[in-house]
């Protein structure tokens, strides 16, 4: 007997994350934390059903530059500490396709974005 996952969607927040599209708090200004340790401030944040995001201001981790997170990679929001929390390493993030403002809404760069990530979040092996 198998048991069947859901399909993760990098566009949506997880249900379990403790935060979801038309929540009434901004990510905006929370740290982000990966697995091994803090990789910037979240520097805008959208909530669109099925097209949300943060963009992430990693400061002196990677100088100068910014990454954009789909939202499905959020493993936990602590709003109380001001956290955001990702179950990625700091590699697997650094690693992702580049962050461009002029292409961050195509769909060739959203498909490219998401199928990354999507590589980190198959049903486990049986």
């Amino acid at each position: 007997m198998t048991t069947a996952f859901p399909a993760w969607d990098p566009w949506s927040y997880r249900q379990d994350a403790g935060y979801s599209a038309g929540t009434e708090f901004n990510l905006t200004g929370f740290d982000v934390e990966a697995t091994d340790g803090k990789i910037g401030s979240i520097d805008e944040a959208t909530y669109d059903t099925d097209a949300a995001y943060t963009v992430v201001d990693t400061g002196p981790w990677i100088f100068g530059k910014k990454v954009m997170l789909p939202a499905g990679v959020i493993s936990r929001v602590d709003t109380d500490a001001r956290k955001v929390y990702v179950d990625l390493t700091k590699d697997q993030i650094k690693n992702a396709p580049p962050y461009d403002v002029e292409t961050r809404d195509k769909p060739e760069y959203r498909d490219n974005l998401g199928g990354y990530y999507t590589g980190f979040y198959g049903p486990p092996p049986l």
